[in-house]
């Protein structure tokens, strides 16, 4: 399956998903695309130490769409800091999908 199609699910469930609220960090679904998320990013250079979601910025929709036979429940948007070395840059956007129990699809990060 392609990150594309991934994409678009994640655009086109925003379009039906129920509410769309800002989150507090110790969101469950927050937390877990938060800590597979770093594991990503740490799996893709060393110099990554820490990753930390803006808050005010978290908009965790309720989704009821499939990408292919692959369930998605919750789409989370926002915009995260990726600490290099212990030091924070500028802010990312990321995508965040969810599927049944918990389990964290995708995480996307890309430059603003």
């Amino acid at each position: 399956m392609t990150f594309n199609r991934y994409l678009m699910a994640a655009m086109s469930s925003l379009l039906f998903a129920g509410s769309v609220s800002a989150q507090t960090p110790e969101d469950p679904a927050v937390t877990a695309c938060n800590s597979t998320g770093l594991v990503a990013l740490q799996g893709q250079s060393s110099e990554i130490t820490g990753l930390v979601f803006d808050p005010e910025s978290l908009a965790v929709s309720a989704a009821d769409t499939k990408v292919e036979d692959v369930s998605v429940k919750t789409v989370i948007l926002g915009e995260a800091y990726i600490e290099r070395k212990g030091v924070a840059g500028k802010a990312d956007r990321f995508v965040c999908l969810v599927g049944e129990k918990g389990k964290v699809l995708l995480t996307f990060f890309t430059a603003k």
